[in-house]
């Protein structure tokens, strides 16, 4: 009962004060009563509604209520007046406690509300890591059938139970402040009033101050926080880096049995590589995505891409252009942290220093081997894979940096040719373009931003990033332009993300590592960050990194489909065009054709070991005669037939022989004998296989032909074997048969009538058409050939009455026939006389020797007597012979030698020559030329790339 009672009387008591408080308006909560009315359960009004005092309600009514004794309601229930004069202090202190209480409650519930929001944004700020789940072991996905998971989740606490349990420590303090406000001096009416009416001035001051330093303090708290889940994100990411390191490691070696299939990003990159080479005209090898990264020189992009790779993988110098040529680098996850080039084997282990200079060195000199000569840069792609535990998986393309001015040493187009190579990369229109500023000089002499903003003048795939912002924070005078750079107002640029990065202090022998450390200890006491300049999320590499590698994979995953399904349009289209244009022929791209072509080769190589020998020494002995003939005709023949004495005659033929053999005739033969070898060679090439002959291969074989002759060489010792065996042939006279004898006269009778016939043909030249020609074919002479006409004729009357003379004219001979001519109207000079006598001489003599072969026929009887009682002397003939022997042995040797040794050393030579065609791109380009070719060669690379884009896409649907 006396529950009831007591409950009754503060429902009272409270009614009272709504029923005498005079100026009230408005509803009071329950919260602002009395600390004695809010302590009692109210069963029997639960709804009440109390009106709130206005300021000029007076002190004292509060003052009295506020000493309100406790124990007097029990002991008094009859009596319920004010009573002003008693100071209850019992009641007023445990009014403090309690309001205390309730002040700590409620700062305790907002903290925890606080700590929740924060911990729900950072949540989400996590990156996504299912792209991951491919390299997790099978083991792990089953692991639910072992463990109940849902079991120990809903054991363990929630995000709204920690964010309860954790405090708010400016509430607490704001409630200490106010604990101590109401023990400070002064009446206890106005420290009352100060605790419990919100709308005082004073309290409104306290207000204005309490709210900036909360703002200030929140700012604080939040980029701590910020910091400390940054911190505790990287710790994770450690943590699963080596995780997954060990896990490819086991993988590696077998234990869990499990096949690995090549990654996305593997497979993306094999793409981008085939789509390097296909050089049609349908220009869909550029709408695939990579990221292209440019900027202008010293910029800082090579750091910025060593930073995502975590490896100093790029040569470097102090102001001078180091990136001569694009560089591919596709980044992917792997448990060694390692480098390889595309056309290479090598791995380079990027934790050892000495293998990461060898890679910088190996880069650099491709670099330098791409650039033509005459040129600064090259537009030829160096395709390079890093691989690494915990590395973002995307294709980055290292553009060389954009410059103002051509400096000495360069090409004078240097600027154009990195302007068109830049423009190339950018004009794809799913190219993510990673710009590059540096942030410690000034914004106006920035060239690439107005590239980038003509290429992508929305900002759709344009990321923008802030390097050395350092330096920036440090030199910039105004802190808010680092912003407007930030923010992109600066600048007429638009872009998708904004970032700052710091890529260290400067020095190039800095670890990645210290970088890292460097650029998060700058971050977090940077007044970037709080001042607000710039959000947690725009700064460091690390997400840099994360956002670049989302904007790739996006983009891949949105234009992916639609470029395999123009490959397979551009796939239908060449193959319609094969079928209408070449329907019995395979499709063999320009490395099967080489192969074809090289087989060929081989085997017609392989047919000159099948050449008879009789077929090669009489092409050799023939050839060696048409060589040497005209020596032997005039420079021995001659001069010895001319002496008109047998002694004389073979003694002139000796001397003049053996300085033959020992000078020009070794020599004669074996240029014979080579060129003979690549006639042949030429042959067996090039002559017509019927209908199975392809003169698609006719360049080729030209080009092998003339390669593999300029690079064979006769054997140096065969001169001097061969010099031997023709001195030796050569001083033989003895003739053993009359066959012999009959072949010698025969082969100097065709001798003999060749070199008539060549004479005739100079003195008809010499002289003119005869009246034959002049009647049928109406030509005439001219004055030169009358002369020369005349000047004959004279010469023949001087013959005709001296049929034995010498082979010269003398003095006075040569006077009595310009005398002669001279009577007769005709000048002529002594020089022209005697050129005229040295051809009718010639004829003369020509035909008397021919004439002597006739009765040499009949001379081997005599021969054989050494002339012996006979007029008839036969000494030419025997030249002749041993002439012929020569040739005979000479052919037979050189024969020998090109079966045994120069036709193998030929097709060694011819292999290595095809061997090196093989590798070389460009000359096979220029040697299989055609439309057939073209067609067949873009048929196969569009087939490559389609299978290539079929498979990557399929393992993209079946990793989603």
């Amino acid at each position: 009962m006396w529950r009831v009672r007591r409950a009754a009387v503060a429902c009272e008591v409270c009614q009272s004060l709504v029923k005498h408080s005079p100026g009230t308006k408005g509803s009071l909560p329950l919260q602002k009563l009395h600390l004695v009315s809010r302590s009692i359960y109210h069963t029997h009004h639960p709804t009440l509604k109390l009106q709130r005092p206005q300021l000029r309600t007076s002190l004292q009514q509060f003052s009295s209520l506020t000493s309100l004794p406790l124990r007097r309601l029990k002991l008094s229930p009859v009596k319920y007046a004010y009573q002003p004069h008693r100071n209850f202090w019992p009641a007023r202190l445990a009014a403090r406690l309690l309001k205390l209480r309730y002040l700590i409650l409620g700062s305790a519930v907002g903290g925890g509300y606080t700590a929740k929001k924060t911990f729900d944004q950072w949540k989400d700020m996590i990156p996504d890591l299912s792209d991951y789940k491919w390299i997790v072991p099978d083991i792990v996905w089953e692991i639910d059938e072992y463990i109940d998971l849902e079991k120990i989740r809903k054991a363990l606490p929630n995000s709204e139970d920690l964010a309860k349990l954790a405090p708010d420590f400016d509430k607490i303090a704001e409630s200490l402040s106010l604990l101590k406000d109401f023990f400070t001096t002064g009446s206890p009416g106005e420290t009352a009033f100060r605790a419990t009416d919100p709308g005082s001035e004073s309290d409104k001051r306290y207000r204005k101050v309490s709210d900036k330093e909360k703002i200030d303090q929140l700012q604080e708290e939040l980029l701590h926080t910020q910091l400390k889940y940054q911190r505790i994100l990287e710790r994770l990411e450690k943590e699963n880096k080596e995780l997954r390191k060990l896990v490819l490691q086991k993988d590696d070696k077998g234990i869990h049995h499990r096949k690995l299939k090549k990654s996305l990003i593997d497979m993306y990159s094999e793409v981008l590589d085939v789509l390097s080479d296909y050089d049609a005209s349908y220009n869909t090898q550029d709408h695939l995505p990579r990221v292209v990264v440019v900027g202008d020189q010293s910029a800082g992009k090579t750091s910025v891409l060593e930073m995502i790779a975590q490896a100093r993988i790029f040569p470097r110098g102090s102001g001078e252009m180091m990136t001569r040529s694009p560089v591919k680098v596709t980044l992917s996850e792997g448990p060694h942290h390692v480098a390889l080039f595309k056309d290479s084997s090598r791995e380079f282990d990027l934790t050892k220093e000495e293998d990461l200079a060898a890679l910088r060195h190996e880069i650099e000199l491709r670099m330098r081997k791409n650039v033509k000569e005459g040129c600064t840069v090259s537009p030829e792609t160096i395709s390079l894979n890093v691989k690494g535990p915990g590395l973002q998986r995307m294709v980055l393309v290292d553009l060389p940096g954009v410059i103002n001015t051509v400096t000495s040493g360069m090409a004078p187009d240097t600027k154009e040719t990195i302007f068109s190579i830049s423009k190339a990369y950018m004009q794809n229109p799913n190219a993510i373009i990673l710009c590059i500023q540096d942030g410690s000089v000034d914004a106006e002499r920035s060239i690439v931003t107005d590239l980038v903003s003509q290429m992508d003048p929305h900002g759709r795939r344009t990321i923008f990033v802030l390097t050395k912002v350092d330096l920036a924070e440090k030199n910039v005078t105004s802190p808010s332009r680092i912003q407007q750079i930030i923010e992109g107002k600066l600048f007429p640029m638009k872009a998708l993300g904004y970032f700052a990065v710091v890529t260290g202090k400067g020095n190039s022998s800095e670890s990645i590592e210290a970088i890292r450390d460097y650029e998060e200890e700058f971050f977090q006491n940077s007044k970037l960050l709080k001042t607000s300049m710039l959000k947690a999320h725009q700064v460091t590499t690390r997400n840099l990194s994360l956002a670049v590698s989302d904007c790739f994979w996006k983009m891949v995953r949105e234009s992916v489909e639609q470029q395999a399904d123009s490959f397979k349009a551009t796939r239908f289209n060449l193959e319609t065009e094969w079928k209408n244009n070449y329907p019995r022929l395979r499709e063999l791209d320009r490395n099967e054709l080489f192969e074809k072509a090289k087989n060929e080769i081989l085997d017609e190589v392989i047919s000159l070991s099948q050449v008879t020998p009789k077929h090669w020494e009489e092409i050799l002995q023939q050839s060696l005669w048409e060589r040497v003939s005209t020596h032997v005709i005039e420079n021995i023949y001659l001069p010895a037939a001319q002496t008109m004495n047998s002694g004389t005659f073979n003694t002139t033929v000796d001397i003049k022989l053996k300085q033959w053999t020992d000078k020009q005739l070794p020599n004669k033969a074996v240029e014979v004998a080579w060129e003979t070898l690549q006639e042949e060679f030429s042959r067996f090439m090039t002559e017509p296989k019927g209908k199975e002959h392809d003169d698609i291969f006719d360049k080729l074989k030209e080009a092998v032909k003339e390669e593999s002759i300029k690079r064979h060489k006769w054997n140096d010792f065969a001169e001097d074997s061969l010099r031997v065996i023709q001195h030796n042939a050569l001083e033989d006279r003895s003739i053993s048969d009359k066959q012999q004898w009959d072949a010698a006269i025969y082969f100097m009778e065709e001798a003999l009538q060749a070199r008539l016939k060549d004479t005739e043909n100079a003195i008809e030249n010499m002289v003119g058409p005869d009246w034959k020609k002049r009647w049928l074919y109406w030509k005439n002479r001219t004055q030169e050939q009358c002369v020369h006409n005349e000047t004959k004729n004279e010469l023949e009357k001087m013959l005709k009455c001296n049929e034995e003379h010498p082979a010269y004219l003398a003095s006075d001979e040569i006077t009595t026939v310009r005398k002669n001519l001279e009577s007769r109207g005709v000048e002529v000079d002594p020089s022209l006389i005697k050129d005229t006598w040295h051809q009718v001489y010639r004829r003369h003599f020509l035909k008397t020797a021919l004439n002597h072969c006739n009765l040499c026929r009949r001379g081997f009887y005599y021969y054989q007597r050494h002339f012996v009682d006979s007029e008839l002397e036969c000494n030419d003939v025997v030249l002749f012979w041993r002439i012929q022997r020569m040739l005979a042995i000479t052919a037979n040797t050189l024969r020998q030698q090109l079966t045994n040794t120069e036709v193998r050393r030929l097709e060694k030579n011819v292999k290595e020559v095809l061997e090196d065609f093989a590798e070389d791109s460009e000359k096979k380009v220029k040697l299989l030329t055609g439309k057939r070719v073209q067609l067949a060669e873009d048929l196969k690379k569009v087939r490559e790339i389609q299978e290539k884009l079929d498979a990557f896409i399929e393992a993209l649907h079946q990793e989603k």
